[in-house]
């Protein structure tokens, strides 16, 4: 079935998530919160997420972990970034999975190679240069502005 972009402008209008950049800035910590320091180890200040906990199932853990960092990526395109940005997130992911797949040794690696906060830092330090956000001075919102020396080329 196919869905033209009018119809699927409207449905997106209805639904409670913005697709402004600041809401998906906050979606994006939302999820790279619950993948990486969702739970706190017990005795520790030490945080994990989703991703160390489904990683503990052999291979297909780690595939899982993937599938969900891979949506940072999807949203990462949708927001326009350059497709070397993606490519390293990309990069990432496949450390990430390719090393979390070996027993115990992965496991380990999980708990220190936090692929999904690294590719965080990618997405916000790109909104941050093309969709910064508005500054509230003394109760009044002034977006800022992009500097002249920016769009020279």
């Amino acid at each position: 079935m196919k869905i033209d972009p009018e119809q699927m402008e409207r449905m997106a209008g209805r639904l409670p998530i913005g697709r402004d950049p600041a809401s998906v800035r906050r979606r994006l910590e939302a999820m790279e919160g619950l993948l990486e320091r969702a739970l706190v180890v017990p005795g520790t200040n030490y945080r994990i997420g989703a991703d160390s906990i489904v990683g503990l199932i052999p291979v297909v853990g780690d595939l899982i972990a993937a599938a969900m960092g891979a949506w940072l990526i999807w949203e990462a395109k949708n927001l326009g970034m350059s497709r070397f940005q993606r490519w390293r997130m990309a990069g990432n992911i496949a450390v990430d999975t390719a090393i979390g797949a070996v027993p115990l040794i992965g496991d380990a690696f999980d708990l220190v190679f936090r692929s999904n906060t690294r590719n965080l830092r990618i997405i916000k330090r790109w909104l941050d240069r093309n969709h910064p956000e508005p500054v509230t001075i003394e109760g009044e919102v002034v977006s800022p502005q992009p500097s002249v020396a920016a769009n020279q080329p």
